[in-house]
């Protein structure tokens, strides 16, 4: 078995620095999905966290739980300066 290099409370610490800031979102759906967005954290709970889209046409899923990293199925980071202008 494969011990995981991160447990679901260093991942909360993480996303709660992200908190109220612009993001750049990758989910996996399986089968070769994989959507991409921007948006900003709009919200941190203690099972998950919320993303508001930039496009107010999203029509997909902005709540993530905290093991859907762990996994690996969600990928979030903060937006570089570069990817504003």
């Amino acid at each position: 078995m494969i011990k995981p290099t991160q447990n679901i409370q260093q991942i909360k610490e993480e996303i709660k620095n992200f908190y109220d800031k612009e993001v750049d979102v990758r989910v996996n759906l399986g089968r070769n999905k994989i959507v991409n967005f921007s948006g900003k954290l709009s919200g941190v709970y203690p099972a998950l966290f919320t993303v508001q889209p930039d496009d107010k046409a999203f029509r997909g899923k902005t709540s993530y739980s905290y093991s859907e990293i762990l996994c690996g199925n969600v990928k979030i980071k903060a937006r570089s300066a570069k990817n504003e202008g």
